[in-house]
């Protein structure tokens, strides 16, 4: 149980009620984002991602656009082959990333506060993305400049991956040691296991509990060692390899990256490309809101007061081809990074925290209500605070949806000039149009419901050629059905 003060100021009653009327008055606190991402994904599923973009622009035509439309826009554009568009969505999204990571380095402790959650909820502070988010959205810039043949931009977008990973390790560390302290201080527990009904293997499982932390992953790494390797910088390349191993122990397809890379850089056999298959598949889990009665000791009573913490459902995490062939080469995908792993890690991380704002909002709650139950003749008062308390109770659903579920690679050597590749998938073989080109290159595949989509490059390491026409053309994304 939760220790509150005996008595609180009588002026609380007036400020909570106050506060809760302004939540009402807006929409920040009532905002579904699971319904609509799914919505979005549905469309995108469908064969239709430039539609699910523009609906997504039309949603927030006259709402302020935050980091979390940004990077939900540039996935469905990247999905639909605008490389340019998708990658100003994102420019723009990391803009505000960049903002966080600076106050991070400079006022730790204005990034840390919680504002209005403590009193409404999660949902009406500003979204600064998941840490795992924060990450991701440089790897897939990289992947998105990758597309479109310019390699030494991706480096860049590379090692601020890196940067921003030493930022978080920082800031996550202090996180702790407050929480910790403010939990404390209030006699407050922030152990989500102990919380009564919550699903607690949704989040704390093997798999999960296996990750190093929440941001940190083997795909982002093992993408830097082949984009320094293609760009002739075995021993930074070597670096990345070696990160990857760490972060993901045990995977053949990690450990041969390193193990055959001088062999890889010494031959200069032009008439051969090094492939890099990007498979991913399903989207990144749902949160949703959940509601839980919390007990609150005040004087004489145990006040009981319904407290909403935000839960993972479990999903289908999606399928991925069993093979891909091209020019004469067999290639196995093999998952090396699950995204759904590190947002059920995330929410374990962020949980004590989230706990502890729910304590004190749902503390709050619970002594506005006895103390205007005390002075309040009809009971009107009571009433009000009462229903505030459990519409504006809601936990924050905000997640980057359009994330891919799990992210796996294969490798092959294949004849420059090859035409096209074949994907072994569970509705049979689609065979995709697309020629390989340059010493390293690197094409990326998405499932998605049922619905494969190719991110194809138009050309070999360090070139910027114009987009060249294919069987099927960059720019019509998806390409088939699998029925």
């Amino acid at each position: 149980m939760t220790a509150i003060p005996h008595r609180l100021p009588s002026a609380i009653p007036r400020l909570f009620l106050g506060v809760m009327l302004l939540a009402l008055s807006g929409c920040a606190a009532f905002r579904s984002y699971n319904t609509e991402l799914t919505e979005t994904i549905n469309m995108a599923a469908s064969g239709n991602p430039g539609g699910a973009a523009a609906a997504l622009e039309k949603r927030h035509s006259s709402s302020k656009r935050d980091l979390l439309y940004y990077l939900e826009l540039g996935e469905l554009q990247r999905l639909d082959g605008r490389f340019d568009a998708s990658q100003d969505a994102w420019l723009a999204a990391d803009k505000q990333v960049q903002a966080w990571e600076e106050a991070a380095k400079v006022n730790p402790e204005k990034i840390l506060g919680a504002g209005a959650s403590v009193l409404i909820n999660d949902k009406v502070s500003p979204y600064e993305g998941h840490d795992f988010e924060k990450v991701m959205l440089t790897t897939r810039m990289a992947l998105n400049h990758l597309a479109i043949g310019d390699w030494d931009t991706a480096r860049v977008d590379i090692k601020r991956s890196h940067e921003r990973e030493a930022v978080i390790e920082n800031l996550r560390a202090k996180e702790f040691e407050k929480t910790e302290a403010e939990a404390k201080k209030r006699g407050a527990k922030t152990g989500f296991k102990e919380l009564n009904g919550y699903p607690v293997q949704t989040i704390d499982n093997p798999e999960v509990n296996a990750l190093r932390n929440s941001y940190q992953n083997a795909f982002s790494h093992y993408l830097s060692g082949f984009v320094y390797e293609a760009l002739g910088e075995p021993s930074l390349a070597a670096a990345g390899y070696r990160q990857a191993i760490e972060l993901r122990p045990d995977s053949p397809v990690l450990e041969e990256a390193l193990s055959g890379l001088d062999q890889r850089i010494a031959d200069m056999d032009e008439g051969k490309t090094d492939v890099l298959f990007v498979i991913e598949s399903g989207s990144a889990p749902a949160r949703v809101s959940q509601q839980f009665n919390l007990p609150i000791p005040y004087r004489d009573r145990l006040l009981i007061v319904p407290v909403s913490f935000p839960v993972l459902k479990e999903q289908d995490l999606g399928n991925m081809p069993s093979a891909i062939h091209m020019g004469g080469s067999t290639a196995a995908p093999t998952t090396v990074t699950s995204i759904d792993a590190m947002a059920r890690r995330s929410l374990q991380e962020q949980m004590p925290g989230i706990m502890l704002r729910g304590i004190i909002r749902s503390t709050a709650k619970a002594v506005a209500q006895y103390q205007t139950a005390q002075q309040d003749d009809t009971g009107l008062a009571t009433l009000a605070i009462a229903i505030g308390s459990i519409v504006t109770e809601s936990a924050d659903e905000r997640a980057w949806r359009m994330l891919p579920a799990q992210v796996a690679v294969a490798r092959a050597r294949v004849p420059t000039g090859t035409p096209y590749l074949e994907a072994d998938t569970p509705s049979g073989t689609q065979r995709i149009a697309l020629e390989a080109k340059g010493r390293y290159q690197v094409i990326a595949l998405r499932m998605l419901r049922g619905r494969l989509f190719i991110m194809p490059p138009p050309g070999p390491a360090g070139d910027k050629p114009e987009h060249e026409a294919a069987t099927t053309p960059p720019s019509q994304a998806f390409l088939a059905a699998i029925r």
